[in-house]
């Protein structure tokens, strides 16, 4: 099995797990005298059967990812770069969003208002991240299509 593969049973459990709970909490209660439209008890074997092969997944990608690597990073500090390039890139983004909007005056009397930053330099920096996070996030998604899934 492919890592991708993998990846996207992955989120399918996921979405199920979310399923089973609200099913479960829908079969929690009835009328007396009425019967649930689902049994609490399949719908708990179900849960148990979903998380089970969960975690048995999730500990596979995990060790894959923590052994395949390419350009001298594994998958692993390949994803927490992403991540955290992520996260700049909308603090960065926010912040020249803030610094680049104009505040009108009504008169010349009034308090100029200006960018305490160079706009356009730090939209190029921002440009590079983003062409940087491409790049890593293209790289992510060669490694999960064309790496095999460890300890299955």
């Amino acid at each position: 099995m492919k890592l991708a593969a993998a990846l996207s049973e992955r989120a399918d459990l996921q979405r199920r797990l979310s399923e089973i709970g609200i099913r479960l909490n829908n079969n929690s209660k009835v009328q007396e005298g009425e019967e649930p439209s689902e049994s609490p008890e399949e719908l708990m074997a179900e849960l148990d059967r979903t998380v089970e092969r969960l975690e048995q997944l999730m500990a596979c990608i995990n060790l894959t990812n923590s052994k395949t690597s390419r350009e001298g990073k594994t998958i692993t500090e390949l994803l927490a770069h992403r991540d955290c390039l992520k996260s700049r890139i909308q603090v960065m983004r926010n912040f020249l969003d803030n610094a680049s909007n104009k505040v009108g005056r009504m008169t010349h009397s009034e308090i100029r208002i200006k960018s305490t930053v160079p706009v356009s330099e730090i939209q190029k920096r921002v440009d590079l991240l983003s062409k940087e996070l491409r790049q890593c996030d293209e790289l992510i998604q060669e490694l999960n299509w064309t790496t095999e899934l460890q300890g299955l």
